[in-house]
Protein backbone atom coordinates (compact mmCIF):
# COMPACT_ATOMS: atom_id res chain seq x y z
CA UNK A 1 0.00 0.00 0.00
CA UNK A 2 1.58 3.31 -1.09
CA UNK A 3 1.60 6.50 0.98
CA UNK A 4 -1.36 8.11 -0.82
CA UNK A 5 -3.50 4.99 -0.38
CA UNK A 6 -2.54 4.84 3.30
CA UNK A 7 -3.63 8.46 3.70
CA UNK A 8 -6.95 7.71 1.95
CA UNK A 9 -7.55 4.71 4.19
CA UNK A 10 -6.65 6.66 7.33
CA UNK A 11 -8.86 9.62 6.45
CA UNK A 12 -11.76 7.37 5.43
CA UNK A 13 -11.55 5.33 8.64
CA UNK A 14 -11.63 8.45 10.81
CA UNK A 15 -14.48 10.02 8.81
CA UNK A 16 -16.79 7.08 8.01
CA UNK A 17 -16.04 4.61 10.81
CA UNK A 18 -15.19 6.84 13.76
CA UNK A 19 -17.45 9.72 12.74
CA UNK A 20 -14.84 12.45 13.13
CA UNK A 21 -15.19 15.85 11.46
CA UNK A 22 -12.85 16.87 8.65
CA UNK A 23 -11.28 19.62 10.77
CA UNK A 24 -10.31 17.10 13.46
CA UNK A 25 -8.92 14.66 10.88
CA UNK A 26 -6.91 17.45 9.25
CA UNK A 27 -5.30 18.40 12.61
CA UNK A 28 -4.52 14.77 13.39
CA UNK A 29 -2.92 14.17 9.99
CA UNK A 30 -1.19 17.55 9.82
CA UNK A 31 -2.85 18.55 6.55
CA UNK A 32 -5.47 21.05 5.42
CA UNK A 33 -9.22 20.41 5.47
CA UNK A 34 -9.29 20.58 1.66
CA UNK A 35 -6.65 17.82 1.51
CA UNK A 36 -8.84 15.61 3.69
CA UNK A 37 -11.79 16.33 1.39
CA UNK A 38 -9.71 15.30 -1.65
CA UNK A 39 -8.54 12.12 0.11
CA UNK A 40 -12.14 11.12 0.88
CA UNK A 41 -13.19 11.83 -2.70
CA UNK A 42 -10.31 9.72 -4.07
CA UNK A 43 -11.17 6.94 -1.60
CA UNK A 44 -14.69 6.74 -3.05
CA UNK A 45 -13.48 6.91 -6.65
CA UNK A 46 -10.87 4.17 -6.18
CA UNK A 47 -13.09 1.82 -4.22
CA UNK A 48 -11.39 2.22 -0.85
CA UNK A 49 -14.81 3.40 0.33
CA UNK A 50 -18.07 2.02 -1.09
CA UNK A 51 -21.28 3.78 -0.11
CA UNK A 52 -24.52 1.84 -0.48
CA UNK A 53 -28.16 2.66 0.19
CA UNK A 54 -30.24 0.00 1.93
CA UNK A 55 -33.36 -1.27 0.20
CA UNK A 56 -35.42 -1.31 3.43
CA UNK A 57 -37.79 1.44 2.28
CA UNK A 58 -38.34 -0.24 -1.07
CA UNK A 59 -38.88 -3.62 0.60
CA UNK A 60 -42.02 -2.25 2.29
CA UNK A 61 -43.49 -1.11 -1.01
CA UNK A 62 -46.57 -2.98 -2.31
CA UNK A 63 -44.95 -2.84 -5.75
CA UNK A 64 -41.90 -4.67 -4.44
CA UNK A 65 -44.00 -7.18 -2.53
CA UNK A 66 -46.10 -7.91 -5.63
CA UNK A 67 -43.11 -8.47 -7.93
CA UNK A 68 -41.16 -10.44 -5.33
CA UNK A 69 -44.07 -12.78 -4.62
CA UNK A 70 -44.92 -13.27 -8.29
CA UNK A 71 -41.41 -14.00 -9.53
CA UNK A 72 -39.23 -14.83 -6.53
CA UNK A 73 -36.78 -12.01 -7.20
CA UNK A 74 -35.03 -9.45 -5.03
CA UNK A 75 -36.48 -6.12 -6.14
CA UNK A 76 -34.34 -3.01 -5.91
CA UNK A 77 -36.88 -0.24 -6.41
CA UNK A 78 -35.59 3.16 -7.47
CA UNK A 79 -38.04 5.85 -6.33
CA UNK A 80 -38.57 8.95 -8.41
CA UNK A 81 -41.03 11.59 -9.50
CA UNK A 82 -43.48 10.45 -12.15
CA UNK A 83 -42.93 13.79 -13.89
CA UNK A 84 -39.16 13.31 -14.11
CA UNK A 85 -37.86 12.82 -17.67
CA UNK A 86 -37.42 9.18 -18.67
CA UNK A 87 -33.71 9.75 -19.33
CA UNK A 88 -33.31 10.89 -15.72
CA UNK A 89 -35.15 7.84 -14.37
CA UNK A 90 -33.11 5.51 -16.58
CA UNK A 91 -29.91 7.11 -15.36
CA UNK A 92 -30.96 6.68 -11.73
CA UNK A 93 -31.72 3.00 -12.35
CA UNK A 94 -28.33 2.56 -14.04
CA UNK A 95 -26.61 4.14 -11.04
CA UNK A 96 -28.39 1.82 -8.60
CA UNK A 97 -27.60 -1.22 -10.74
CA UNK A 98 -23.93 -0.20 -10.97
CA UNK A 99 -23.79 0.09 -7.20
CA UNK A 100 -25.44 -3.32 -6.77
CA UNK A 101 -23.07 -4.98 -9.24
CA UNK A 102 -20.07 -3.50 -7.40
CA UNK A 103 -21.46 -4.85 -4.12
CA UNK A 104 -22.02 -8.36 -5.46
CA UNK A 105 -18.83 -9.13 -7.38
CA UNK A 106 -15.86 -10.73 -5.66
CA UNK A 107 -12.33 -11.94 -6.36
CA UNK A 108 -11.87 -14.92 -8.70
CA UNK A 109 -15.31 -14.53 -10.25
CA UNK A 110 -16.49 -14.67 -13.87
CA UNK A 111 -18.86 -11.81 -14.67
CA UNK A 112 -21.17 -12.11 -17.67
CA UNK A 113 -22.28 -8.94 -19.46
CA UNK A 114 -24.95 -8.54 -22.14
CA UNK A 115 -24.40 -5.37 -24.16
CA UNK A 116 -27.13 -2.81 -24.88
CA UNK A 117 -28.32 0.73 -24.12
CA UNK A 118 -29.04 -0.03 -20.46
CA UNK A 119 -25.70 -1.70 -19.71
CA UNK A 120 -23.83 1.01 -21.61
CA UNK A 121 -25.38 3.49 -19.19
CA UNK A 122 -24.56 1.28 -16.20
CA UNK A 123 -20.91 1.01 -17.25
CA UNK A 124 -20.51 4.78 -16.97
CA UNK A 125 -21.57 4.74 -13.31
CA UNK A 126 -19.50 1.85 -11.99
CA UNK A 127 -17.30 2.75 -9.03
CA UNK A 128 -13.76 1.45 -9.17
CA UNK A 129 -13.43 -1.81 -7.22
CA UNK A 130 -10.24 -3.72 -8.06
CA UNK A 131 -10.69 -7.50 -7.97
CA UNK A 132 -8.15 -10.34 -8.02
CA UNK A 133 -8.19 -12.84 -10.89
CA UNK A 134 -11.63 -11.86 -12.24
CA UNK A 135 -12.93 -12.07 -15.81
CA UNK A 136 -15.61 -10.10 -17.67
CA UNK A 137 -17.21 -12.16 -20.46
CA UNK A 138 -19.50 -11.02 -23.27
CA UNK A 139 -22.70 -13.09 -23.12
CA UNK A 140 -24.11 -12.50 -26.61
CA UNK A 141 -22.60 -11.93 -30.02
CA UNK A 142 -22.58 -8.43 -31.43
CA UNK A 143 -21.87 -8.39 -35.16
CA UNK A 144 -24.57 -7.54 -37.70
CA UNK A 145 -24.60 -7.26 -41.53
CA UNK A 146 -23.37 -3.65 -41.34
CA UNK A 147 -20.98 -3.66 -38.39
CA UNK A 148 -18.70 -5.87 -36.33
CA UNK A 149 -20.18 -4.26 -33.21
CA UNK A 150 -16.72 -4.32 -31.61
CA UNK A 151 -16.27 -0.56 -31.00
CA UNK A 152 -19.65 -0.19 -29.25
CA UNK A 153 -19.59 -3.47 -27.34
CA UNK A 154 -15.87 -3.38 -26.61
CA UNK A 155 -16.20 0.02 -24.96
CA UNK A 156 -18.97 -1.24 -22.67
CA UNK A 157 -17.09 -4.36 -21.58
CA UNK A 158 -13.77 -2.57 -21.24
CA UNK A 159 -15.33 0.06 -18.97
CA UNK A 160 -16.60 -2.71 -16.71
CA UNK A 161 -13.28 -4.52 -16.91
CA UNK A 162 -11.40 -1.35 -15.99
CA UNK A 163 -13.65 -0.76 -12.96
CA UNK A 164 -12.89 -4.25 -11.61
CA UNK A 165 -9.32 -4.71 -12.97
CA UNK A 166 -10.70 -7.70 -14.82
CA UNK A 167 -9.60 -9.50 -17.96
CA UNK A 168 -12.12 -8.85 -20.75
CA UNK A 169 -13.19 -11.65 -23.10
CA UNK A 170 -15.19 -10.65 -26.18
CA UNK A 171 -17.48 -13.03 -28.08
CA UNK A 172 -16.55 -12.57 -31.78
CA UNK A 173 -19.73 -13.85 -33.43
CA UNK A 174 -22.90 -12.23 -34.83
CA UNK A 175 -25.88 -11.47 -32.62
CA UNK A 176 -27.90 -13.59 -35.07
CA UNK A 177 -26.41 -15.94 -37.63
CA UNK A 178 -28.02 -15.95 -41.07
CA UNK A 179 -28.18 -19.74 -41.05
CA UNK A 180 -28.56 -22.29 -38.26
CA UNK A 181 -25.95 -24.47 -40.00
CA UNK A 182 -23.38 -21.65 -39.76
CA UNK A 183 -23.97 -21.33 -36.04
CA UNK A 184 -23.51 -25.07 -35.55
CA UNK A 185 -20.24 -24.96 -37.47
CA UNK A 186 -18.95 -21.93 -35.52
CA UNK A 187 -19.86 -23.57 -32.20
CA UNK A 188 -17.26 -26.24 -33.06
CA UNK A 189 -14.44 -23.69 -33.37
CA UNK A 190 -12.02 -23.74 -30.43
CA UNK A 191 -11.98 -19.95 -30.06
CA UNK A 192 -15.77 -19.91 -29.74
CA UNK A 193 -15.82 -22.96 -27.49
CA UNK A 194 -13.44 -21.15 -25.11
CA UNK A 195 -15.98 -18.33 -24.63
CA UNK A 196 -18.91 -20.76 -24.40
CA UNK A 197 -17.08 -22.67 -21.66
CA UNK A 198 -16.52 -19.47 -19.65
CA UNK A 199 -20.22 -18.62 -20.03
CA UNK A 200 -21.11 -21.93 -18.40
CA UNK A 201 -19.20 -20.95 -15.24
CA UNK A 202 -20.52 -17.45 -14.66
CA UNK A 203 -20.84 -16.29 -11.06
CA UNK A 204 -22.70 -13.06 -11.85
CA UNK A 205 -24.62 -11.90 -14.93
CA UNK A 206 -25.90 -8.40 -15.67
CA UNK A 207 -28.23 -7.49 -18.53
CA UNK A 208 -30.99 -5.16 -19.66
CA UNK A 209 -34.31 -5.94 -21.33
CA UNK A 210 -34.60 -5.31 -25.04
CA UNK A 211 -38.02 -4.36 -26.36
CA UNK A 212 -39.65 -4.07 -29.76
CA UNK A 213 -41.37 -0.97 -28.38
CA UNK A 214 -39.74 1.58 -26.15
CA UNK A 215 -39.33 5.27 -25.59
CA UNK A 216 -35.62 4.83 -26.28
CA UNK A 217 -35.11 2.10 -28.91
CA UNK A 218 -33.20 -1.01 -27.90
CA UNK A 219 -29.88 -1.17 -29.73
CA UNK A 220 -30.59 -4.59 -31.25
CA UNK A 221 -33.78 -3.26 -32.92
CA UNK A 222 -32.37 0.12 -33.94
CA UNK A 223 -28.90 -0.69 -35.28
CA UNK A 224 -29.45 -3.06 -38.20
CA UNK A 225 -29.51 -6.41 -36.41
CA UNK A 226 -32.98 -7.25 -37.76
CA UNK A 227 -34.44 -6.04 -41.04
CA UNK A 228 -38.06 -4.94 -41.53
CA UNK A 229 -39.21 -8.36 -42.74
CA UNK A 230 -37.69 -10.05 -39.69
CA UNK A 231 -39.33 -7.55 -37.36
CA UNK A 232 -42.70 -8.22 -38.99
CA UNK A 233 -42.24 -11.96 -38.47
CA UNK A 234 -41.41 -11.38 -34.81
CA UNK A 235 -44.53 -9.28 -34.29
CA UNK A 236 -46.61 -12.01 -35.95
CA UNK A 237 -45.06 -14.51 -33.55
CA UNK A 238 -46.01 -12.30 -30.57
CA UNK A 239 -42.40 -11.48 -29.67
CA UNK A 240 -42.21 -8.50 -27.30
CA UNK A 241 -38.46 -8.25 -26.63
CA UNK A 242 -35.33 -10.11 -25.68
CA UNK A 243 -32.76 -10.95 -23.04
CA UNK A 244 -29.18 -11.35 -24.34
CA UNK A 245 -30.73 -11.15 -27.87
CA UNK A 246 -32.75 -14.30 -27.16
CA UNK A 247 -36.30 -13.35 -28.16
CA UNK A 248 -39.23 -13.69 -25.75
CA UNK A 249 -43.00 -13.51 -25.70
CA UNK A 250 -44.92 -11.81 -22.90
CA UNK A 251 -45.76 -15.20 -21.39
CA UNK A 252 -42.03 -15.99 -21.07
CA UNK A 253 -41.88 -18.60 -23.83
CA UNK A 254 -38.99 -18.55 -26.29
CA UNK A 255 -37.90 -22.09 -27.28
CA UNK A 256 -40.15 -22.35 -30.35
CA UNK A 257 -39.31 -18.92 -31.80
CA UNK A 258 -37.51 -19.72 -35.05
CA UNK A 259 -35.06 -16.80 -34.90
CA UNK A 260 -33.71 -18.06 -31.57
CA UNK A 261 -32.15 -21.02 -33.38
CA UNK A 262 -29.82 -18.43 -34.95
CA UNK A 263 -29.33 -16.30 -31.80
CA UNK A 264 -26.03 -16.42 -29.94
CA UNK A 265 -26.92 -15.23 -26.44
CA UNK A 266 -27.53 -17.30 -23.32
CA UNK A 267 -31.07 -18.64 -23.16
CA UNK A 268 -33.17 -18.16 -20.01
CA UNK A 269 -32.52 -21.81 -19.13
CA UNK A 270 -28.76 -21.25 -19.41
CA UNK A 271 -28.96 -18.01 -17.44
CA UNK A 272 -30.84 -19.83 -14.67
CA UNK A 273 -27.61 -21.66 -13.79
CA UNK A 274 -25.89 -18.38 -12.85
CA UNK A 275 -26.03 -17.78 -9.05
CA UNK A 276 -26.68 -14.00 -9.26
CA UNK A 277 -28.47 -12.47 -12.23
CA UNK A 278 -29.09 -8.72 -12.26
CA UNK A 279 -31.84 -7.59 -14.63
CA UNK A 280 -31.86 -3.80 -15.12
CA UNK A 281 -35.12 -2.34 -16.40
CA UNK A 282 -36.54 1.11 -16.95
CA UNK A 283 -39.21 2.53 -19.29
CA UNK A 284 -42.92 1.73 -18.87
CA UNK A 285 -43.19 1.01 -22.60
CA UNK A 286 -40.92 -2.01 -22.03
CA UNK A 287 -43.27 -3.47 -19.41
CA UNK A 288 -44.45 -6.38 -21.56
CA UNK A 289 -40.86 -7.37 -22.38
CA UNK A 290 -39.89 -7.09 -18.70
CA UNK A 291 -42.84 -9.27 -17.78
CA UNK A 292 -41.79 -11.86 -20.34
CA UNK A 293 -38.24 -11.86 -18.95
CA UNK A 294 -39.46 -12.32 -15.37
CA UNK A 295 -41.82 -15.12 -16.38
CA UNK A 296 -38.89 -16.82 -18.12
CA UNK A 297 -37.03 -16.80 -14.79
CA UNK A 298 -33.99 -14.88 -15.97
CA UNK A 299 -33.36 -12.82 -12.83
CA UNK A 300 -32.48 -13.19 -9.17
CA UNK A 301 -32.31 -9.39 -8.82
CA UNK A 302 -34.46 -6.77 -10.54
CA UNK A 303 -33.39 -3.12 -10.53
CA UNK A 304 -36.34 -1.05 -11.68
CA UNK A 305 -37.84 2.41 -11.29
CA UNK A 306 -41.16 2.97 -9.57
CA UNK A 307 -43.12 4.00 -12.66
CA UNK A 308 -41.98 1.00 -14.70
CA UNK A 309 -42.61 -1.39 -11.79
CA UNK A 310 -46.17 -0.10 -11.47
CA UNK A 311 -46.80 -0.67 -15.18
CA UNK A 312 -45.41 -4.21 -14.97
CA UNK A 313 -47.64 -5.03 -11.97
CA UNK A 314 -50.67 -3.63 -13.84
CA UNK A 315 -49.98 -6.16 -16.62
CA UNK A 316 -50.05 -9.13 -14.25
Amino acid sequence: MNGRTEDMYRAATHYYVQGEKMESIARDMGVSRSTVSRLLSEAREQGVVRITIADDLGSRSPLVDGLARAFGVRVHLVPGRATAPLATRMDQVAQRAASLLAEIVADHQIIGVAWGVTIANLSRHLPRRPLVDSVVVQMNGGANPRSSGVPYIGEILQSIGDAFDSEVILFPVPAFFDFVETKRAMWRERSVQYVLALQQWLDVAVFGVGSLSGSIPSHVYAAGYLDDAERERLLADRVVGDICTVLLREDGTYADIAANQRATGLTPAELARVPRRICVASDPLRARAILGALRAGVATDLVIDEQTARTVVNHL
